[in-house]
This record gives structure tokens, sequence and C-alpha cells, in this order.
């Protein structure tokens, strides 16, 4: 069987949660590369990957770990908890915080995940997984929302955005106003994308020969992307939606991009390109979470009437640089940065775990 620490998984979630970085922390929001951006609302990016890849990794991570009902109960509040704090930063106004977000969906998906790990076989999980996907469909395409109908998925009136208003009101993501891309309906096939992981958790624990068990990966993989794109024809690819077939499709290239990482650095042992992503992968949450609050930091410091992050783009970038080329340099230096600090965390042994 193989060991419960994967360097694989490492690797895996540390170019993950690398990505995420780059992508949240541009020099200028005005000025990104293409692939850098969000898909503005059906349609798939590179960036559209990076979450249901992480929600997949966090999945595969449970079957490996086996937690304990406590400590997944712990783990979930904690991480919940780091969520709000981001949010709230710095005035914390209770009356129009965002509840929903990143963190706080991750805290959901495992708990929801972990528990079902724990008390049910993986027959059962499949099951589930498919009923939250098709139920999902459903319930989009068929309940009629107010004032719209049944099917609509623009942004103001789909069902998932309808409900949303409704039960979170001031608290949605204040960007959007409509609806919240970590909103509560579409949480459901967010839940499945980490089932999806456990699903391929299991298999990578199985007694199976390594190389059974990637050719499992490849197949299913492969699969499930194909059966992703051909639902999206009919139910669009949307990750503001986390729609079912968006979940299909990112589910399958994670199972590709997971093989391919088992495949070289747990079979043919070529581990060095790997090492540089471990130094983020096993720090992960704790990495999102810290750039993310010194991001903030760095818009909230007056510098002659700019932001000190504005400050440092003009001075440091933009001479140099095209916009779009500053904001890219800026957010690979700041992603650099991150980099040698946990690095001198994974040297230190540092390992801190909600």
């Amino acid at each position: 069987m193989p060991a419960s620490r994967l360097i694989s998984l490492d690797a895996f979630r540390g170019l993950t949660i690398a990505a995420m970085v780059l992508v949240n922390n541009p020099g200028s929001w005005r000025a990104i590369y293409a692939p850098l951006k969000h898909a503005d609302w059906h349609g798939l990016t590179p960036t559209d990957l990076i979450f249901p890849f992480f929600l997949f990794i966090v999945g595969v991570a449970i079957p490996l770990s086996r937690p304990a009902p406590g400590r997944v109960l712990r783990r979930a509040a904690i991480i919940a908890a780091l969520g709000i704090v981001l949010n709230g930063l710095p005035y914390f106004h209770w009356a129009t915080l965002r509840i929903p977000g990143v963190l706080q969906r991750i805290a959901v998906c495992y708990l929801i995940a972990a528990l079902l790990f724990l008390r049910t076989a993986w027959r059962t999980q499949a099951i589930v997984t498919a009923a939250l996907l098709l139920g999902y469909w459903a319930l989009m395409t068929l309940v009629p929302v107010p004032g719209y109908g049944a099917g609509d998925l623009r942004p103001e009136a789909n069902l998932a955005a309808w409900l949303d208003r409704a039960v979170l009101g001031p608290h949605v993501w204040r960007f959007a106003r409509v609806y919240d891309p970590e909103g509560i309906l579409s949480t459901v096939p967010a839940v499945a994308t980490t089932l999806i992981g456990v699903l391929a958790g299991q298999w990578i624990r199985s007694e199976r020969d390594s190389r059974a068990i990637v050719v499992g990966l490849v197949v299913s993989g492969a699969l499930a992307t194909a059966i992703g794109a051909a639902w999206g024809t009919v139910f669009p690819v949307n990750k503001a939606l986390w729609t079912s077939s968006y979940a299909v499709l990112t589910g399958g290239l994670a199972l590709l991009v997971f093989a391919v990482c088992y495949w070289t650095i747990e079979i043919r042992r070529w581990q060095r390109w790997a090492m540089p992503f471990v130094v983020f992968g096993v720090n992960a949450l704790l990495l999102f979470f810290l750039s993310t609050l010194v991001a903030r930091v760095l818009t909230l410091i007056d510098v002659g009437g700019v932001t000190l992050k504005d400050a440092i783009v003009e001075r440091a970038f933009a001479p140099w640089a095209s916009p779009i080329n500053a904001s890219l340099a800026y957010a690979a230096t700041y992603l650099v940065i991150w980099w040698l600090v946990m690095w001198v965390l994974y040297r230190a042994g540092v390992r801190l775990r909600a």
C-alpha cells in the first residue's frame, strides 16, 4: 500500500496553490493576461482550474490521513474562521461582512466529504457524488426563479444567485452584488468535486500495482473530462455557478494532472523538479491565508496618496515594463518572496495544520 504521505500530492498541491497566489495578486487588476483571468461567465480558462484542483486535492488527502471525526470538525471550524477574518479585515462591518469565501467553501467541502468518507463505503460515496451533480443540474434547470422562470443561467437570474440574495442579503460578494461565487447552492457540486478526490484517494490507497493505479487515474480522468465537456453543451461550464459540467470536467482534468505527478514522482522517481512545489504544498493553507492577509495590508497603507502596493508597482516595475508585464512581474515577485518564506519554514520542519 502506498505511503500515507505522497510527494506527488504535495507537489500537485504546491503547484496549485502557487498558481492561486499568482493569479490573485496582479500588480493591477486592469492589466492581466487572458489565461490569468477567470472566464467572464460561461467558459473555462486555466485560472478556472485552480480552485477545483485544490478541492480535489483536499479530497485525495482525506483517505490518506484518515482523520478522526473530532479533528475534522475542529479543522473545518478553524479554516472557516480564518476565511471570515480575511473577509472582515480591517474593520469588520458585521452588517455587510461577506459570509461565503474560498476558505469557507474549503471548510464546508472538507467537513462533508471527510465525514462521509469516515462513515460510508466508496460505492455510497460514488452514488452521493452522482446524486449531488444530477440534483444540482435539475435544480438549476427545472426550478423556476421568481421573476425569471426556470433554466435562466444569467448572473442575476439563476436559482443559486436568487438563493444567495434571499438568504445572505448584503453578505454576498460586493463586487458581483447579485450572486456569490462561493454561495450556498453552488457549494453542492463543489462537495462533489471534493468527493471525486476522495474516491481517487481510496484508489491510491488500494493494494493495486502502482502502474495499475496510474492507468486507473488516466482512464477515469479521460472519461470524466469527456463527459464534462459533453454535459457542457446542455449545462454550460461555469466556474461562478460551479455547474455540474464544470465539476466533472475539472475533476477529470485534476485526475489527469495527478496521474502525471504520480507517475513521474512515485514511479519514475523524478523528484527534483517537484521539490520547489513541495515547499508550497506542505503549508498550502498557511500560504493562502498569509499571502492574502499581506496583500490586503498592502492596499490599506497609504503612501503619498496611493496604496503601498500601487507605490511598489509604480516605482519598482512600471519604469521598465509595459503595464501588463509590470503587473505580471509584481505577481511573480510576490510569489517568489512567499516561496522564500515557505522554504525557511520547510527547512525548519514547520508544518502548520489546523
